[in-house]
């Protein structure tokens, strides 16, 4: 683990560093206070911190206090060195944000103890930290393809739509739904269906621009972003999708399946619309004809399709 010490006499420097060294710490050496805080602020900043109390340009309390009062992650565990032993003085100390307090002339035993204790500390952070973010990478992500799910790529699209009210440019959205997806399911069993949805999220993200979206929204139905795209510019790209998607069978155990899909495209260019729930629907709208007209096609979502969920959407909201 890495150490940072800040400390201005050159004595005690090279024997807290030659200590530290032989215990296997990763040791950061500064002369004072001032140095000490630029590192600290750091996204590669050393968990633990020995500071003097006593440095020239910003002393150890100082830089407790800026640490403390910065409040980001990850913590710092932050131990003073002093030869101010008063009640007072540790009183202080600690009030300014240090995590403990260790008196000069030191016992090198006793440093070597507290050391281990904010090790333990940190490390303890860090598994929280990593468990957390493991939670929130759950929370945001469908299990089965890694792709954001329903409610992440919703939260996308109103982030999108609120952008393109400001700057004025259109955004589309794309519902894909793999064809006779419950055949796949029924004649070879839901592993195969899995490895088939797996597959086909891959290939469409290969397929879609680097910042458009994509994210699980049901089943076997997929809700694509796009911002900057005019109706005409999402079909165009729907519809590479629809056949980069077929052009290579699925691998499955002994064999290969084809999987194709559908599309329903709706774009704000249409008419002006902000409303998500509304060009979800028409997009849901045009997919039913892309379903209903053969499958594996792509159709665009009509201004009466869009309109009419707009009515249908007010009438809700304001009876």
């Amino acid at each position: 683990m890495k150490v940072l010490i800040a400390e201005d006499d050159v004595v005690s420097r090279r024997l807290l560093e030659a200590m530290l060294t032989r215990w296997g710490y990763e040791v950061a050496v500064t002369r004072d206070g001032v140095e000490a805080w630029e590192l600290l602020q750091r996204t590669d900043a050393a968990p633990i911190a020995i500071l003097d109390w006593m440095m020239p340009r910003m002393d150890g309390v100082e830089v407790c206090r800026k640490v403390r009062q910065r409040g980001q992650e990850p913590y710092i565990y932050l131990l003073l060195l002093t030869t101010k032993g008063r009640k007072e003085n540790i009183i202080e100390g600690l009030d300014a944000g240090a995590d403990d307090y260790l008196t000069k002339p030191f016992d090198p035993h006793e440093l070597q103890v507290r050391l281990r204790t904010g090790k333990r500390i940190m490390t303890l952070q860090a598994e929280l930290i990593e468990a957390r973010e493991a939670l929130r990478v759950q929370a945001m992500h469908d299990p089965l393809t890694g792709m954001w799910n329903r409610r992440t790529i919703l939260e996308v699209l109103g982030s999108e739509l609120a952008r393109s009210k400001r700057e004025g440019l259109p955004v589309a959205v794309a519902i894909a739904d793999l064809d006779h997806f419950k055949r796949i399911n029924d004649t070879y069993g839901h592993m195969v269906g899995d490895t088939a949805l797996c597959e086909s999220a891959s290939r469409m993200r290969t397929l879609l621009r680097a910042y458009d979206t994509i994210g699980r929204y049901g089943g076997e139905e997929f809700l694509m972003v796009l911002p900057s795209c005019t109706s005409q510019d999402a079909f165009k790209l729907a519809d590479r999708l629809r056949l980069g998607m077929s052009q290579e069978p699925v691998k499955i155990p002994g064999g290969t399946i084809e999987v194709m899909c559908s599309l329903g495209v709706a774009a704000s260019d249409t008419i002006a619309i902000l409303d998500p729930t509304a060009l979800i629907q028409a997009a849901d709208s045009a997919l039913y004809r892309a379903k209903a007209g053969g499958r594996n096609r792509v159709e665009l979502a009509t201004v009466t399709d869009i309109t009419s969920h707009i009515t249908s959407t007010h009438s809700v909201l304001y009876p």
